[in-house]
């Protein structure tokens, strides 16, 4: 028998199997750096959400006070020109939503006739409680007979009650007219 083929495959075997620990020990520290870099990763962005929410709560409390004050200061001085709008209020009272200066809330007036309204440089419900009933009555004529039977003698008195935030009289006189009428 020949001694040098035994020795070789004991050779490549030894040799292998140092390289394949030696490999092994590697990928392992490897595994471990890569798990530590994930870990310190994953630590960074937990602190940063942290701060994230604390600086969201931040800011919503912020947003808060800001129309604390701002509901205050509306309700204190109700001769400016800008009063506060509540729409949750305003759907409660109404039983639907309302749009800020949504001149459809006010009975008597459809689609056409607020195009017609805001046409005539009427876009608010400011404009239209401060509006003559002649002028209203004017903007209709100009629309054309289609827009006759319209009365717009109570939309000022409705839009005034609808800018000063007064809901639950604007829904109660409201059903008292007859399609917009006294």
């Amino acid at each position: 028998m020949n001694i040098p083929y035994l020795i070789l495959p004991v050779l490549v075997g030894l040799i292998c199997g140092i390289v394949g620990y030696i490999l092994g020990k590697k990928s392992l520290k490897n595994e471990d750096s890569l798990a530590s870099i994930l870990q310190d990763d994953l630590d960074a962005s937990k602190a940063t959400a942290k701060n994230l929410s604390r600086r969201i709560s931040s800011l919503e409390n912020d947003l808060l006070e800001a129309k604390a004050k701002k509901k205050k200061k509306s309700f204190a001085t109700p001769a400016e020109s800008v009063l506060f709008f509540d729409s949750s209020i305003a759907a409660d009272v109404c039983g639907k939503a309302i749009k800020e200066n949504d001149l459809k809330i006010v009975e008597g007036i459809g689609p056409k006739i607020e195009f017609l309204l805001k046409h005539a440089g009427i876009s608010t419900w400011k404009d239209l409680s401060e509006t003559e009933t002649e002028k209203l009555q004017s903007i209709i004529d100009a629309g054309g007979e289609n827009y006759a039977i319209h009365n717009p003698s109570t939309w000022s008195k409705q839009a005034l009650f609808a800018y000063e935030g007064k809901w639950i009289e604007l829904k109660d006189w409201q059903d008292s007219l007859q399609a917009g009428k006294e």
